[in-house]
């Protein structure tokens, strides 16, 4: 770069959409040594080593996806460059993964101390955007460790599967101690969740300068109600597919499940509660009313892009198998509609890759109860968002709150989150008139299907930069994996 070169890249004549503002004026965006180092109309292109032009698009903060499940039906070192490949298709910049012991993910137990730097090590060089990671407490010895994974390792996020103690992850088991590497003596139950919370609240407390970042993340299903009805459903067999597992799942077993984790966090002083994947009227109105029953409790409200864009009558029957499950279109309209009056937080993807061969049986394909929960979507979280969300009023600048400023806030990631000088220049370019149709042999996932397949959406992400380096352009997942764990820059906290 010659001396009157200011710039390492600069986007012209973009719209841009801001979180926490009211429109997208038409600017320039210049980016110096990875930071947005100006954001101003009529930048000169002669100040820049490069120029790219960016009339007709929209840009985006690049997209924080907060909820993703890498590594757990593949190896981890495998499944992060194609799943963080996929993620940067879609405009995602920042993945963070839940993870935890116990069968899948690495298929083992043991303290965090030994379990996660061994996380690290096989994430390190193969994410093509940057990650960091939620961890479950799935033994009581894991509680005494939650402090140390926060001065460590920068953890601040941590989350329970409150249907795990009793039910399967693909549908009823007999077998949980064995799934999540119990000890003798040790139940995954409502007081092992209480304990956890009042971890959580002593960290709070002993650390107030990281105290907006440390939070507690819930999967809200009750177990009992999951199998009682699990095996009304199957006894009568009169539904099928997709409708048959909201049957089984119904949506006032997530309902219960959230007053049940909301009356905890009050009777322990845990503060921070985020509700994951809310998935039908009766879970988001019971978060809405816990809320308001609790106003001192900073409850966040999650869904995915899964449950805003199907129902249970798609056509990818099981292919769309998860938890919580699919639901009636009824419930997709009230996510939509609670959406829209500002009570979602953020939405993310819920992405958990798992290919064909393991996702449906080879001799019952169309067999709901023998196909294994969950599927990405990744790369389609800022197109589908914005294609459907668009069509009901929503914003370009309440999208990029959505997908990027609240949770970076939440999860603290500092840099994160929007376009504006000494940020990390994360960002992303939408043509906000293109219309495709959703084809997963066009995504670099592993995955090989999706349940969006067919769909059309408008509004195509064209361009992807992390931290101002291009990583995917116009159909092509371009460089090499720059991604960095993006909570290892935490470190040496002291308690107060």
């Amino acid at each position: 770069m010659s001396d009157g070169q200011r710039y390492d890249l600069l986007v012209k004549g973009v719209r841009l959409a801001r979180p926490n503002q009211n429109e997208t004026a038409t600017t320039d965006i210049a980016v110096k040594d990875g930071k947005f180092a100006q954001v101003a109309p009529g930048l000169s292109a002669a100040d820049a080593r490069e120029v790219v032009d960016g009339e007709g698009l929209i840009a985006f903060p690049g997209l924080v996806d907060a909820h993703m499940h890498v590594g757990i039906y593949s190896p981890l070192e495998q499944d992060a460059v194609t799943e963080s490949k996929a993620a940067a298709m879609g405009g995602v910049t920042s993945a963070i993964t839940y993870f935890r012991t116990g069968d899948y993910y690495l298929n083992k137990s043991g303290p965090y101390e030994e379990f996660f730097p061994e996380v690290l090590r096989l994430s390190e060089g193969n994410y093509w955007v940057d990650y960091a990671y939620h961890l479950a407490p799935i033994n009581r010895f894991h509680i005494d460790e939650m402090p140390l994974l926060l001065e460590k390792h920068g953890v601040s996020s941590f989350k329970i599967f409150m249907f795990y103690g009793g039910h399967g992850l693909h549908g009823r088991s007999a077998n949980q101690r064995n799934f999540l590497h119990l000890q003798e003596g040790e139940s995954y139950d409502l007081a092992h969740f209480e304990f956890i919370m009042r971890k959580l609240s002593e960290m709070l407390e002993a650390y107030p300068d990281r105290a907006d970042a440390i939070s507690l993340s819930l999967h809200c299903e009750v177990a009992d109600i999951l199998n009682a009805y699990t095996a009304m459903v199957e006894r009568d067999g009169k539904l099928k597919g997709l409708r048959a597992y909201h049957a089984a799942r119904p949506p006032h077993s997530e309902g219960l499940a959230v007053f049940i984790a909301a009356y905890l966090a009050y009777e322990t002083g845990a503060a921070n509660i985020n509700l994951l994947h809310l998935s039908s009227r009766k879970a988001l109105e019971a978060a809405i009313m816990m809320r308001d029953l609790f106003p001192h409790i900073d409850f966040k409200r999650e869904v995915t892009i899964g449950h805003l864009l199907l129902d249970v009558d798609s056509p990818a029957g099981p292919l769309a198998k998860v938890n919580p499950p699919i639901r009636p279109r009824e419930d997709v309209e009230y996510l939509w509609e609670r959406l829209l009056a500002g009570d979602v937080d953020w939405v993310v993807s819920d992405h958990a890759c798992c290919k064909h061969e393991l996702k449906v049986s080879r001799d019952d394909p169309g067999d709901i109860w023998l196909a294994k929960s969950g599927f990405g979507g990744t790369e389609y979280l800022l197109s589908g968002l914005f294609s459907e969300g668009r069509k009901r009023g929503l914003s370009p600048n309440r999208i990029a709150e959505l997908t990027s400023w609240n949770p970076a806030r939440r999860f603290g990631l500092a840099g994160k989150g929007d376009v504006a000088e000494g940020y990390d220049a994360d960002l992303v370019l939408l043509d906000p008139s293109q219309t495709f149709v959703v084809r997963a042999a066009e995504s670099p996932s592993g995955q090989g299907y999706t349940p969006f397949e067919g769909q059309e959406l408008t509004g195509k992400v064209v361009k992807t930069f992390l931290r101002g380096e291009l990583v995917y352009d116009g159909g092509e997942v371009v460089g090499r994996p720059r991604g960095r764990y993006a909570k290892g820059l935490v470190r040496s906290l002291k308690p107060v």
